[in-house]
């Protein structure tokens, strides 16, 4: 489903969170949505999902605008995986990935969907937990967990917030790559707010980057992953280096704050040098 947000606004009372959002994402491709901290990605997911009712604004699927579709058929079309989920239900993790399901659930399950789940705990690697219950699990396992649910309800629209934050380098990897996958397969709507600049620059067919609430750039990784956005939005002094497959690398150097308090330092010694000489040239003086 193509997915168009034009002018939307939200605000936390009288707090402005989103101004004037514009932007667009295709089937069959990721979009990574990437900013600092408080710069509104999760927000903007939650306005999507329709957890939150923007203030001004229309949000638009295939053409149709979202304020127009049933609760029942955005639970259907709009699968959303908060940044921090709650797993401790009393349930092995099979049914409560099954649960993902709910919306096309009967009070039968059918072989169906039973295959399904069984299928999606296989390409995530985790078919050895179905019969674990999920108080037994880790974070990283949880979230994998989560992942699975996401994924199992064969979506339209898939948001993601922070998918990868508990899980080490290889699953890390290993679930953007199988994101990937069944994005394109399936030709899902992705959007993942990201943290980290070289998963986007390397997964994302589209970056948006947003900042204090507005977006200040979009479009393919090269040309938005600068250094000068990187110091700009970031506060980070960074090299960006263009791999043969036009992927981005970006390694940070240091801070931006941490080197202009260096520079302060360094003048106000050199004004406390200046001023101790001039202080023992008058001493000489006087002396003299």
């Amino acid at each position: 489903m193509w997915l168009e947000i034009d002018g939307l606004r939200f605000s936390y009372g009288s707090k402005p969170v989103l101004e004037n959002i514009e932007m667009q994402a295709s089937p069959g491709e990721i979009t990574a949505v990437i900013g600092p901290n408080a710069a509104g990605k999760t927000t903007l997911l939650k306005c999507i999902a329709r957890i939150l009712k923007p203030d001004e604004g229309s949000i638009v699927l295939d053409g149709k605008e979202m304020n127009n579709f049933k609760k029942e058929e955005i639970t259907k079309y709009v699968s959303y995986l908060p940044q921090e989920t709650s797993a401790n239900a009393v349930l092995t993790v099979f049914e409560a990935v099954l649960l993902g399901r709910l919306h096309s659930l009967s009070w039968r399950v059918g072989d169906d969907a039973l295959t399904l789940v069984s299928e999606v705990l296989e390409d995530l690697e985790i078919e050895d937990l179905a019969s674990k219950y999920l108080n037994e699990l880790s974070g990283g396992q949880k979230q994998m967990v989560s992942i699975a649910q996401s994924l199992v309800r064969e979506p339209k629209v898939l948001l993601m917030d922070e998918p990868t934050s508990s899980l080490d380098l290889q699953h890390q990897l290993e679930v953007l790559d199988l994101i990937r996958d069944v994005t394109v397969d399936r030709e899902i709507t992705t959007l993942i707010a990201l943290h980290d600049l070289n998963l986007a620059a390397r997964y994302a067919d589209k970056i948006v980057v947003l900042h204090n609430g507005t977006v200040y750039a979009s479009g393919k990784s090269a040309p938005v992953l600068t250094p000068e956005m990187v110091r700009h939005i970031y506060g980070v002094n960074a090299t960006v280096y263009v791999d043969g497959d036009g992927i981005p690398q970006i390694t940070p150097i240091s801070s931006v704050r941490r080197k202009l308090r260096a520079n302060k330092s360094n003048k106000e010694s050199k004004r406390g040098d200046k001023n101790e000489k001039r202080k023992r040239v008058e001493r000489k003086k006087n002396h003299g």
